[in-house]
């Protein structure tokens, strides 16, 4: 009986031991982070975040049913996720896998797909293979999410900001993006009031059709959205959060400037996209396929400088840049169009670290201009665009011509490497009026904005330099109206123009902590196509022969391991 009852004990005391490492692993959700990248590493601004959740809310996620292996591993990394969210929320968070339409009749499906683009869900074209051996066929996918709690509904496009072209680079992006995706829904799911947003008129800032994606599609999205005049108002009170100016054209006059600058002061943000320079493919049309670039004298350098930067007067060539139609000869008396490069419309990208560029596709630009930062006491400066090592600058005033590459000696120029085109700019801003007002003047000012003349910011403040803004402007087409920012009319490739101005103003309006998430990168080890080719032989010899060598030793092994054990000694 005893040695039965240690039996039992022997079998119970794992299986207790089992049960209570499964409840533990049910409400306790940890691990350890062995990858390179801290891939499965929720960062701490995200876990405070989802740690403050204390309303349920559910992710619909529309990736289930037969999709490509790609997406497959993309909804299984959302899983992973969600797990830790609905753990660190307490339960609040929750996950659901749909497939989109399913069991819907066309009348339902096309209103549900209308109602996800609306929600800023694009749909996208995957081939994908119903059953081992058929032939594949083409399925629309919606690779994204809708965030559902406090009676709204935010759309999340997991593909936003990648390209089409990249194939499995754009999913190991996307997955790379997954954590700050979602934290953002979530952030602004729970914010109370919208943060307003000011497009600042008065110095000819466009207010057409090529600013319609920028007001429509950006900031009046997410945002609540005012134009002001600068001369209609006698200061820029701080109820706007941020401010953006976008490619003004004539010089700002002192009183302006003190309203910019003590906005600055009061801590609030700006986004200054800036032509320094009178260049634009209007300007080149409309010549004979030249025309000289020149300085548009919009008097704000000393200000810039003030603050810690300066836009140089000159122009960057890239040899990475976007296409439009040239003629290159004439068949019979009809010209021959075709598409070529255009060195004045480089693809900008960030080589470094800044949250707002990173992992981004490239952002297009038009007569962009390189920007220097200078050194001033208390501003951290940080890089968010450049051009690719490929790429030079001409001083100006400049010859722009139509063919601005002849032959095969002027590539050879291109030997300038990631010239800065976008700034960062972070700490406690100096006036670039302090010490120069009269006690008169800034009594005036006092009274014209409530508040005393600030000679330096009262908190850490940021802004944002952009030498080019085109890359805030669209272009229109005759058929089809106003085009989506950074997209080329004449290919209709989109570039991220729209992902970036979205960034920039979530980064200047309170999402700085959430934005630490899209400081991770997983890098894509894909297999040497070469080294596989040419060793393919080698390694499938080894994955067959291998294990059966191993079976028969074995085989031969045990057998006489067993003998010699229970050999009869003599």
């Amino acid at each position: 009986m005893r040695k039965k009852g240690i039996q039992l004990k022997s079998f119970l005391w794992p299986l207790i031991s089992l049960v209570l490492i499964n409840i533990l692993a049910y409400f306790i959700h940890t691990g350890l982070d062995l990858t390179k990248e801290n891939r499965f590493t929720i960062s701490p601004s995200t876990k405070e975040l989802f740690k403050s959740v204390d309303e349920p809310i559910t992710l619909t996620v529309y990736l289930k049913g037969d999709v490509p292996a790609g997406f497959k591993r993309l909804a299984d990394a959302i899983e992973g996720l969600s797990t830790k969210f609905n753990g660190l929320s307490n339960g609040n968070f929750q996950v659901v896998f749909e497939r989109p339409g399913a069991d819907l009749n066309d009348t339902l499906k096309t209103i549900l797909f209308d109602s996800l683009q609306r929600l800023g869900i694009n749909p996208t074209n995957v081939k994908a293979q119903v059953k081992q051996g058929e032939q594949t066929e083409e399925t629309l996918l919606f690779p994204g999410a809708v965030l559902t709690g406090r009676g709204r509904q935010i759309g999340i496009d997991f593909l936003e900001g990648q390209s089409n072209l990249n194939g499995l680079e754009s999913l190991n992006n996307a997955e790379a993006l997954l954590e700050y995706k979602i934290a953002k829904a979530v952030f602004k799911l729970k914010q109370d009031t919208l943060p307003l947003i000011g497009y600042m008129t008065g110095n000819a800032e466009p207010l057409d059709l090529r600013v319609y994606d920028l007001i429509e599609k950006v900031m009046k999205k997410d945002y609540a959205f005012r134009i002001v005049n600068i001369d209609s108002v006698s200061h820029i009170p701080n109820i706007f959060s941020s401010i953006v100016i976008v490619r003004p054209l004539k010089p700002f006059s002192t009183l302006q400037k003190i309203m910019i600058d003590q906005y600055v002061m009061r801590g609030g943000k700006v986004i200054w996209a800036l032509d320094g320079l009178y260049a634009s493919m209007d300007s080149l049309q409309r010549s004979n396929g030249s025309f000289i670039a020149f300085d548009l004298g919009l008097n704000l350098d000393d200000q810039l400088f003030r603050y810690g930067v300066r836009i140089n007067k000159d122009l960057v060539q890239d040899l990475e840049c976007d296409k439009i139609p040239s003629v290159i000869g004439k068949v019979g008396d009809k010209p021959q169009i075709e598409l070529l490069p255009w060195p004045y419309a480089p693809l900008l990208r960030s080589h470094g670290t800044s949250v707002i560029s990173r992992n981004l596709d490239n952002v297009l630009s038009s007569f962009p201009q390189s920007v220097d930062t200078i050194h001033t006491p208390g501003i951290q400066s940080e890089i968010i665009l450049n051009s690719s090592d490929y790429s030079r600058s001409l001083q100006t005033p400049a010859m722009v011509e139509w063919k601005s590459i002849k032959n095969e000696e002027d590539l050879k120029m291109f030997t300038k490497k990631d010239i800065p085109t976008g700034i960062l700019l972070s700490g406690k801003f100096k006036s670039l009026f302090a010490n120069r007002l009269s006690v008169a003047e800034m009594d005036s000012l006092q009274k014209m904005q409530g508040s005393p003349f600030l000679q330096s910011c009262v908190t850490e403040n940021q802004m944002i330099v952009l030498s080019d803004g085109d890359i805030l402007m669209n272009s229109v087409s005759e058929s089809d109206g106003p085009l989506a920012m950074g997209m080329n009319s004449y290919t209709r490739q989109q570039f991220a123009n729209r992902d970036f101005a979205n960034n920039m103003l979530f980064y200047l309006t309170g999402g700085k902590d959430v934005m630490a998430a899209r400081g991770k990168s997983f890098k894509l080890r894909l297999l040497d196509k070469g080294k596989v080719e040419s060793e393919k032989t080698f390694w499938q010899l080894i994955n067959i022969l291998v294990p059966l060598m191993i079976t028969i030793m074995m085989a031969f092994l045990f057998p006489w391991l067993r003998r010699r054990k229970f050999a009869i000694v003599k």
